[in-house]
C-alpha cells in the first residue's frame, strides 16, 4: 500500500495489465465521490527550504572553490603561514641593535622570544608581568633603561622592552657560555639561554642541559624563530661588518631627542600619525652637518618642513640611503653639490611647521623611513 506524502502530489500506483506482456498501466486513484482531484501547489519545505537548501550549497561550492571558507574549514594539514603584521617595522632595527653585541642570541630569537611571552601584545592579565617582554618591578630595575631618549623608562614602551630584553639575554648568554666552557652544561648556547630565561641559569645548571620544565618554551621559541629571519635580517646599514650605529655621523653636535621616531600627535595639526624622524632640540643657528658622505639632492622651502635638505648618500648593498634635515634657519648646500660626512649643510632654526629651533632628521632606506637613533647613537 501506497502513502501519500503530505504536501505533494499523489502518489501513482500501478496497476498490471490481463495480458502477460502488457506494459504497466498508470492509472490516477480517483476520490470516492466521483469528482476529479485538485491538484496541489508546492508545499512549505518546495516554496522555503528546499530554495535556501540549494543557494547554500551553491555558495559553499563557490567559497571552497576560491579559498573563501574560514581557514579553519578549508584549510588542509598545513596550516595558515603566521600573521606577523602586528610587528611595527620601526621595531626591526631596535632588534638588531639589542644583540649587536651577543652573537648567541639573534635579532630572530629575540622576536620569537617576545613572541612566546606576549605575541607582541602589552595587553597581561598579570599585575606583577609588564609590557611586550613581561618584566617585573624587580627585572626592570635591573634591565630597564630609557633606550629611545623619550625621557621615560618604561616596560610599556617596546623599544625600552625591546633594548631590556637584549640585555638581559646576553647577560644570560655569557653565563651558561661560561658554565658550558667548564663543562657543567652540554647543548646548544642559543637553547640554554632560553632555557635560563625561563627557568633560571642554576635550574640548568643542575640540570646540566635544557631542562624539562624549559623544553616547552624553548621550542616554542624555535618554532616561532623562522618567520622572523626575513623580517629581521642583516640590512644594508650593517655592512662590512658595521652596525647601524656605526654608519652615519651626528648631524648635530649633542643628540638630544626632544620628539622620536614613531606614532605622535602633531602639536600644531593634532593629526596624529607617523612622526617620520627624530627631533634634535638645539639652539637656533647651531651647525648642521652632513651624516654621511653624498650629493645634495634638494635644498630650497617647503611648506611643512620649511628650509629643508635631502642628501642622497648612494646605495649600500643594492639599497638606496638618504637622509633629510629640515626647519634650517639657513642653508649652506645647493642642489648637486658633493658633501662629505661632517660637512655644513646648514643651520638650525624653526622654519615650517615648528614650535621651535630644533633639527628634524629622518633616514630613509629604499624610500622607507627608518628610526635613525640606532643608525646614528652607539647601543644604551
Amino acid at each position: 500500500m501506497t502513502e501519500q506524502t503530505e504536501g505533494t502530489a499523489p502518489v501513482h500506483e500501478v496497476e498490471t495489465a490481463e495480458r502477460a506482456d502488457a506494459e504497466p498501466v498508470l492509472r490516477t486513484p480517483q476520490p470516492p465521490n466521483g469528482e476529479r482531484p485538485r491538484r496541489r501547489g508546492p508545499g512549505p519545505f518546495l516554496l522555503i527550504v528546499a530554495p535556501a537548501l540549494v543557494a547554500l550549497i551553491g555558495v559553499s561550492g563557490y567559497l571552497a572553490l576560491t579559498d573563501g571558507l574560514s581557514p579553519v574549514l578549508s584549510q588542509g594539514s598545513d596550516p595558515a603561514p603566521t600573521d606577523i603584521s602586528n610587528v611595527d617595522a620601526s621595531y626591526v632595527p631596535w632588534l638588531r641593535k639589542a644583540t649587536a653585541d651577543c652573537t648567541v642570541v639573534t635579532p630572530a630569537v629575540l622576536a620569537a622570544q617576545i613572541d612566546q611571552v606576549s605575541g607582541w601584545s602589552d595587553d597581561s592579565a598579570s599585575l606583577s608581568q609588564q609590557g611586550i617582554a613581561r618584566f617585573t618591578d624587580a627585572q626592570w630595575r635591573t634591565w630597564g633603561r630609557d633606550a629611545d631618549a623619550n625621557g621615560r623608562s618604561s616596560p610599556h614602551d617596546p623599544v625600552d622592552a625591546i633594548m631590556a630584553l637584549g640585555r638581559q639575554d646576553c647577560s644570560l648568554a655569557k653565563k651558561v657560555t661560561a658554565l658550558r666552557t667548564e663543562g657543567t652544561v652540554n647543548g646548544d648556547l642559543t637553547d640554554l639561554t632560553l632555557a635560563a630565561y625561563a627557568v633560571g641559569t642554576d635550574t640548568v645548571a643542575k640540570a646540566g642541559r635544557v631542562s624539562g620544565s624549559a623544553r616547552t618554551f624553548v621550542d616554542g621559541v624555535k618554532g616561532r624563530r623562522p618567520q622572523y629571519d626575513a623580517l629581521v635580517r642583516r640590512t644594508p646599514e650593517d655592512t662590512g661588518g658595521q652596525n647601524a650605529s656605526t654608519i652615519l655621523s651626528p648631524p648635530v653636535t649633542t643628540l638630544t631627542v626632544t620628539s622620536p621616531f614613531g606614532s605622535r600627535k602633531h602639536p600644531l595639526t593634532g593629526v596624529t600619525k607617523l612622526h617620520t624622524g627624530v627631533d634634535f632640540g638645539a639652539p637656533k643657528g647651531a651647525q648642521v652637518s652632513a651624516a654621511r658622505d653624498g650629493r645634495v639632492e634638494f635644498a630650497g622651502m617647503t611648506t611643512a618642513y620649511g628650509l629643508r635638505v635631502v642628501i642622497d648618500h648612494g646605495t649600500i648593498e643594492g639599497k638606496r640611503l638618504e637622509t633629510t634635515y629640515s626647519h634650517l634657519s639657513a642653508l649652506q648646500v645647493t642642489v648637486g653639490q658633493s658633501v662629505t660626512a661632517g660637512s655644513p649643510v646648514g643651520l638650525v632654526g624653526s622654519t615650517g611647521l615648528s614650535t621651535g629651533p630644533h633639527l628634524h632628521f629622518e633616514v630613509l632606506l629604499d624610500g622607507q623611513y627608518m628610526d635613525p637613533v640606532p643608525w646614528l647613537s652607539p647601543a644604551h
